[in-house]
């Protein structure tokens, strides 16, 4: 008897993410469907992870800077694949709408045809495809005061009225803050105002657990970073076919 040998794919999807990060593959993964596959590279990030630690700002601008994630990009796109993940929040808000566009050109360009997707531009997408006009936005614990900010300023600048913005704050390891966590966290820090709830971070790890059950509870849409990714991603790759259920109502919208 044949056994599936990992080849029976209409489309093959890359993620690139920092090398010191394995929950956007892992999230990734979860959602997808079974003819989706999925093939990640690693990019330099120049700080090591810390459970406890907002990550530095000075890091973050690094990351997306020449060459380890232009190289990275570059690797990937000769696999070949039909397109491209770009797995990282943090760059987005640091760079400003026109910094990341210019970022992602330069990306494209390495890529030499294959689309390049980013979370945060996904997530504006995702937004504006569910008529939503009021996010409220829950950041990692990573997030300091000033990213925050940013991220704020970001969503007011494409056109949105953000109704909320926390960083969820935990006594634990963040790679240990459990789905039950941030339901909680999310339900006592989404204002009656909030039409959308936007949960934040690549390597926010179990934030695409929550969707479902959030959906549930607040009954408004809900997103997380890596669910807005793969969901551009796939628009990007044409994979009409190919249907993601039990991850938020993003997964059902027709445009």
């Amino acid at each position: 008897m044949w056994r599936p040998d990992g080849w029976n794919t209409k489309r093959r999807l890359g993620i690139l993410t920092p090398d010191v990060d394995l929950n956007p593959e892992s999230e990734i993964r979860a959602m997808a469907p079974a003819d989706i596959g999925l093939h990640a590279a690693r990019a330099r990030f120049a700080v090591e992870a810390h459970p406890t630690v907002t990550m530095p700002l000075s890091a973050v601008r690094a990351f997306a800077a020449p060459p380890h994630v232009d190289e990275a990009v570059e690797q990937l796109a000769a696999a070949p694949l039909d397109t491209i993940a770009f797995a990282f929040t943090s760059t987005t808000y640091l760079l400003g709408a026109q910094g990341d566009e210019a970022m992602l050109r330069r990306l494209r360009e390495r890529a030499h045809g294959v689309p390049v997707v980013a979370t945060v531009t996904a997530a504006v997408q995702a937004l504006r495809a569910l008529g939503a006009q009021r996010p409220c936005l829950i950041h990692p614990p990573w997030f300091d005061s000033e990213m925050d900010r940013m991220a704020q300023t970001y969503y007011r600048d494409a056109g949105f009225q953000v109704s909320g913005s926390s960083v969820l704050h935990t006594a634990h390891e963040w790679a240990t803050v459990s789905r039950e966590e941030i339901h909680r966290w999310a339900l006592a820090h989404t204002p009656d105002a909030a039409d959308a709830v936007l949960i934040d971070g690549n390597g926010f790890r179990r934030a695409v657990g929550t969707i479902e059950q959030l959906e549930t509870t607040l009954h408004r849409p809900v997103l997380t970073a890596n669910q807005v990714l793969l969901w551009a991603a796939l628009r990007s790759a044409d994979t009409a076919e190919s249907t993601v259920t039990g991850y938020g109502r993003l997964f059902t919208t027709d445009d």
